[in-house]
């Protein structure tokens, strides 16, 4: 079964930000997870373009980039100048969804669509077909190291479902709480990108963490 890891950049760190790019970068992920965050649509702060900048230009591999924020509309075309090869807004940020989408396609970048742990997965109904990936927050967004959501395998469950019925096909992706006691179940269950924070850098070897949650 062929699925994605992508380390988030968030628990990286950024006291050495280069040489955690560069284990990312020789190890088994395939993409960077890279978590964007104004403080107004979730209760943190986290980096901008100052740190886009050094991803753009050390990563070897694809960003896939969260915008959690209010109005991102205004930034798709600088995070597509910015490097972002994936796309993410939250669907609870969205008044107008289907047009964010059509503009972050229109901008070259594959388009992401984000559900909160309360939201549900029937947002997405009419837009499935437009959509490359479905970003599933299995703990509330905001911060690292919190506690997995059970309920996320029935909204994996629903999702692989309506793939079959409506013949469409996206990426699922987790966020949050992902473990090496939880990511083979998430893969049965039809998970096909994990994003792995503290598991990864709070490990002695990082690298080989990754190397794990890809078997």
């Amino acid at each position: 079964m062929s699925y994605k890891i992508a380390p988030s950049v968030l628990s990286a760190d950024f006291g050495n930000l280069q040489k955690d790019i560069e284990m990312i970068n020789q190890s088994e992920a395939d993409w960077f997870h890279v978590d964007i965050m104004d403080g107004v649509f979730v209760p943190n702060i986290s980096f901008g373009f100052s740190v886009m900048t050094p991803l753009k230009k050390l990563a070897t591999k694809p960003l896939d980039v969260h915008l959690m924020i209010v109005e991102p509309d205004k930034y798709i075309s600088k995070f597509a100048d910015a490097g972002a090869a994936v796309l993410t807004v939250h669907a609870e940020a969205c008044p107008h969804l289907h047009r964010t989408i059509q503009a972050i396609k229109a901008a070259g970048m594959k388009a992401g669509v984000a559900l909160n742990p309360h939201s549900n997965t029937q947002l997405l109904a009419d837009i499935m077909g437009d959509i490359d990936l479905v970003c599933l927050m299995s703990v509330n967004p905001g911060f690292g190291g919190q506690s997995f959501i059970e309920n996320t395998y029935r909204k994996i469950e629903q999702l692989k479902n309506w793939q079959a019925q409506q013949n469409v096909n996206f990426e699922i992706e987790i966020d949050g709480g992902v473990t090496l006691n939880n990511y083979k179940k998430l893969i049965e269950t039809g998970a096909t990108v994990l994003v792995a924070g503290n598991t990864v850098f709070s490990a002695e070897n990082p690298s080989a963490i990754i190397s794990q949650l890809k078997q």
